[in-house]
């Protein structure tokens, strides 16, 4: 049954409305899937998790059709309406578990140390507050836990990063439900207390000339597991 938190009934059911974004989003992200090699980053990030999964951020659901049938179950945070609902429905023709549940990562609606394992998919760029949302996937996972993460990352010449830095200051988060191009998750992920284990440059596409959003991360990290047994110092 779904791991929520005794006050996830008050989670806000829109915490985020981005409707014409949404919608673009969609159709743009199933014509990725094959056109710009997404389906198999899917792969990638998702291959070997066991247990049980939280996945904050899970837009239209496209991830669950690549998660193995290792996994116990997955709760997937969308605090978007329409991409909530394309979720629902993918949850349906997933082979795994998956409930699809209202929140954003600054406040999951979920218990402490309940997880295996989080994913984050193209979320950490559109987040309020990033500090705060590695908290909550912190709290979340079990000692020992794993971040599996694809997320927009460092890349390219000095001419891209400046092209990135304005954009983010002026028109990309307006037209594109807040994201934010010039964003270290790895620095991120390291600041929040996680240990970062392996992490690949990831392009999209991976051929022909790269865009201002082409530049990704691929990798894990993992929550520490305490020093020596409970109660040690």
């Amino acid at each position: 049954m779904p791991l929520r938190s005794p006050g996830s009934g008050r989670t806000a059911h829109d915490a985020v409305r981005h409707p014409l974004f949404a919608r673009r989003y969609a159709r743009f992200s199933t014509v990725a899937e094959t056109r710009l090699g997404l389906a198999g980053v899917r792969e990638r990030l998702l291959a070997g998790l066991t247990g049980r999964i939280v996945e904050i951020g899970a837009g239209g659901g496209l991830n669950f059709a690549h998660y193995p049938g290792t996994v116990a179950e997955v709760v997937a945070i969308e605090p978007e309406r329409l991409l909530r609902h394309n979720a629902r429905e993918a949850a349906l023709r997933a082979e795994v578990p998956v409930d699809v549940v209202p929140g954003c990562a600054e406040a999951l609606p979920v218990k402490s140390e309940a997880f295996d394992a989080a994913v984050l998919s193209l979320v950490l760029c559109s987040v309020r507050d990033v500090p705060r949302a590695l908290g909550e996937v912190r709290r979340v996972l079990r000692p020992g836990g794993e971040v599996r993460f694809f997320e927009h990352g460092v890349g390219g010449g000095p001419a891209m990063r400046l092209t990135r830095r304005v954009l983010d200051r002026t028109v990309w988060p307006a037209l594109n439900g807040g994201c934010h191009l010039s964003r270290d998750p790895v620095a991120a992920l390291r600041a929040a207390g996680f240990e970062v284990r392996c992490c690949r440059p990831v392009r999209i596409p991976a051929s022909g000339p790269a865009l201002p959003h082409s530049y990704c991360a691929l990798g894990s990290a993992r929550r520490p597991a305490p020093d020596g047994p409970p109660g040690a110092h």
